[in-house]
């Protein structure tokens, strides 16, 4: 039975990496594909569409339907591909070296496609817990789009157990992980001669100011005493990504937008973070921007916020995923995940799945064939657990 699901797990990742879902783009014929795949197999499933109808999320649950299941979690959406050197089609799955190339073979759809794989073996073990499968959409932009799946926990569907959310870790057991909040911070000036500042206000400038202290607050927040070595870097980040605005050089600019994030530590919101930029904005900001004319604004808009995962101690999510891969210990991931909302929905949580996130969002990204053979062999650990 393993080189069967092997080789199915393979053929399914080659159809979802076909399958160009990047977040900006819809994600139907990939949940087509799968929705018809579990039909194939017996399995009902059922749809929890976005409001614009152009994306969807996709849960199926194979079992009884009884509480203290297990949910398994895993996004169908990838990051874009422009500007980047790959070396093949990164929609193609391309195998070398024992190596699996494409858009999401690791993050994640190398966990979706041994996951669906791996339901005729589910089929067959007579469980006496259930399996919820769950895939989502929008996980690289807003982590939005598992919460229609979560909210029908303990109503529409039994109360699993616990969740397992299969971001890549190299098949380890993560029970923490940084939080991400994202903003747009919007700089509004008075357009004037360059020649003749005092007849305006730069925002391009104010805006430098601005993310010149953000670099202030970002080394600040360093400091060993505000650290945690389990995570790498050990610290919560803030960063500027974008930033655009002006329209020449001999005219002070009327606009300026930039984007910026905070990635914080368990227990270290963001709300504080975005609390001390506003601070400086309030304080010397605004009011250097406003020195010759009254009208110039600055407006912050968070535009995401995603929950941390925070380790918690009996961790049954943890726990279970210590015992299927036989370790000892929990490790810290500093990326975010769609674990904290299940953490947040009161499910014990644990990150765990195929690859490595250091092979992410890069050119040729890949997974390891040994790493989906090592993802089938703890699905197959886990259905003999859950048939007991």
């Amino acid at each position: 039975m393993s080189a069967e699901t092997e080789a199915r797990a393979r053929a399914i990742l080659e159809r979802l990496v076909a399958f160009a879902t990047v977040s900006d783009r819809s994600n139907l014929a990939l949940i087509d594909y799968v929705a018809d795949y579990f039909a194939s197999l017996g399995v009902p499933a059922w749809r929890a569409p976005n409001r614009g109808g152009d994306k969807s999320a996709l849960m199926a649950t194979i079992g009884p339907p009884v509480a203290g299941g297990v949910a398994l979690s895993g996004h169908t959406d990838v990051v874009p591909t422009e500007g980047q050197a790959w070396t093949s089609d990164p929609f193609a799955l391309r195998e070398a070296d024992g190596r699996l190339y494409g858009r999401g073979a690791s993050d994640m759809k190398g966990f979706d496609a041994v996951v669906l794989a791996m339901v005729p073996e589910f089929l067959a073990a007579d469980l006496k817990r259930p399996i919820h499968i769950l895939l989502s959409y929008d996980e690289e932009t807003t982590c939005l789009g598992s919460l229609d799946l979560i909210a029908r926990f303990g109503s529409e569907v039994p109360q699993p157990a616990l969740a397992i959310v299969g971001e890549p870790t190299m098949m380890s057991a993560a029970d923490s992980h940084k939080g991400v909040a994202t903003f747009r911070t919007r700089v509004t000036g008075h357009e004037a001669h360059s020649a003749r500042p005092t007849l305006g206000a730069n925002a391009v400038a104010i805006a430098c100011d601005i993310v010149s202290e953000i670099g202030r607050q970002a080394r600040a927040l360093e400091a060993p005493e505000l650290g945690d070595a389990r995570f790498d870097p050990p610290y919560s980040t803030l960063s500027v990504g974008t930033i655009r605005g002006g329209t020449a050089r001999n005219i002070l600019a009327r606009d300026c937008e930039f984007g910026w994030e905070f990635r914080g530590l368990p227990g270290v919101p963001a709300a504080a973070a975005a609390a001390r930029v506003q601070a400086f904005i309030d304080a010397t900001a605004l009011p250097r921007l406003r020195r010759f004319v009254s009208d110039p604004t600055i407006e912050t808009i968070m535009e995401v916020d995603v929950p941390p995962l925070a380790a918690q101690a009996d961790n049954a999510a943890a726990s279970l995923a210590l015992r299927l891969t036989r370790a000892n210990a929990t490790g810290a991931v500093s990326f975010a995940t769609e674990a904290g909302h299940f953490q947040a929905a009161g499910l014990p949580t644990v990150i765990c799945g195929p690859g490595s996130i250091e092979q992410a969002h890069k050119p040729d990204e890949y997974v390891a064939i040994s790493q989906l053979a090592a993802c089938i062999g703890f699905m197959r650990v886990l259905a003999e657990e859950l048939a007991r």
